[in-house]
């Protein structure tokens, strides 16, 4: 384990930066978000981006291909370009698990060679939750605020920032600053983490349980009648997919740019009414059915495809995004009956 004062933690982003395009976590008008490092930026206090990070490696939009069409000729031009090397900086524990998540969606065949590129040239350099938020309940899923995975997991005390390599990636990261660290000891840390555990335990989500979900759920829940009075305020605006680190639906598009097509990748929403919507139809009719769409692929459909792992992080932005507070603790609790009180 190696230490930097808190004072000198310019200095350490500059040597990070010399080998990594580096990405932390600063405060903006909109609230926090992961920004370029270029010397001038500070890192943000915040818990929590008010985007996740998953924007790295799924980005909102990219263009997948251009077509130059001449006559009935038709070039397919392959617009990737190779990934440099880059670090992302203060990433939560939460946050971190929700790579998993994705990597289950995009790294299975068919590889999604897009998304293979950015990760393999990412570096994930996690930082504890010193102070968990009251929205939090990623303990829920079995995530550990105060232990974060990572290539390089850090815990930030009042002085000093300890970091810790995981990965081969992490350690070529460390390598990169070994300069300006120290070898530390694990007593700080250890102390650290005692405190968030303690911190956790008294959060108002606390004993919310997911253990009512899982892998051969979907009888169970998917004619619940609670779905048509827990639906009924939602607007279907999206907001919590578009905050949520781990929603990964997306639509391509070809737009005709007046000289040739442009292929292009977009996210979109399961709560949208055109969402999957074909020639046939509509799949989904209703709000109440895409809203249960939503909730069900999170904890039942997802955790009974991939080895009873919840498509949720518990990172609480939908809890405290939603305008009409209507998020997944609510679901929870409604259909988990007396296993969340």
């Amino acid at each position: 384990m190696r230490k930097i004062s808190l004072d000198r933690l310019d200095a350490l982003f500059a040597a990070i930066s010399k080998a990594y395009t580096l990405y932390i976590p600063t405060d903006t008008k909109a609230g926090a978000k992961f920004e370029k490092w270029h010397g001038e930026e500070r890192l943000s206090d915040a818990l929590n981006t008010v985007r996740s990070p998953k924007d790295f490696f799924f980005p909102q939009t990219e263009n997948l291909m251009d077509f130059k069409v001449e006559g009935k000729n038709i070039e397919v031009i392959d617009t990737r370009s190779e990934c440099g090397d880059f670090a992302v900086f203060g990433v939560r524990a939460c946050d971190v698990k929700s790579f998993d998540i994705l990597d289950r969606v995009f790294l299975s065949d068919p590889v999604d060679s897009y998304y293979k590129n950015r990760r393999e040239h990412g570096v994930i350099i996690s930082l504890a939750c010193t102070k968990p938020a009251e929205t939090c309940f990623c303990h829920t899923f079995g995530i550990d605020a105060a232990s974060p995975e990572g290539d390089v997991v850090c815990h930030k005390t009042e002085d000093a920032l300890y970091m810790e390599a995981r990965s081969e990636k992490g350690e070529k990261l460390m390598s990169a600053v070994s300069d300006i660290t120290e070898d530390a000891d694990s007593a700080a840390v250890d102390a650290q983490k005692k405190l968030i555990e303690d911190r956790l335990a008294k959060l108002p989500l606390a004993e919310l349980s997911a253990d009512a979900f899982g892998d051969g759920k979907t009888s169970e829940f998917f004619n619940a009648p609670e779905w048509s009075e827990l639906s009924e305020a939602c607007l279907g605006c999206g907001t919590c997919t578009f905050v949520c680190p781990t929603c990964q639906c997306y639509d391509i598009k070809d737009f005709n740019t007046g000289h040739g097509v442009k292929r292009f990748r977009c996210w979109d929403s399961c709560m949208y009414s055109d969402f999957t919507k074909m020639s046939a139809g509509q799949p989904r009719l209703t709000q109440l059915e895409r809203f249960r769409q939503r909730f069900m692929h999170k904890l039942v459909y997802y955790p009974t495809n991939n080895d009873g792992l919840f498509s949720c992080v518990g990172c609480g932005r939908c809890v405290a995004k939603c305008p009409i507070h209507m998020n997944i603790v609510k679901v929870m609790k409604k259909l988990g009956g007396s296993k969340n009180g």
